[in-house]
């Protein structure tokens, strides 16, 4: 019995940390007008053209804004 109730225990424990840590997760994005990516890494190759400085935000932030991942990044 103890069993059949610590499993969806555990899921639920385990799912909540991973979720939030995800939205702390810092990303960098360019502001410039085109913009529509984030990025992991601030060296992506996919922020080589960004024509303004180079932002961290959290990655809820950046997908709040719209954003999407980098298609350079692994």
């Amino acid at each position: 019995m103890n069993k059949i109730l610590f499993l969806p225990l555990l899921f639920l424990v385990v799912s909540s940390f991973i979720s939030v840590r995800n939205i702390e997760t810092k990303v960098y994005i360019c502001k410039g007008k085109s913009s529509k990516r984030y990025h992991y890494k601030k060296d992506c190759r996919g922020l080589s053209n960004c024509s303004t400085k180079i932002y961290e935000v959290t990655l809820s932030e950046a997908r709040d804004i719209g954003r999407t991942l980098c298609g350079w990044e692994d």
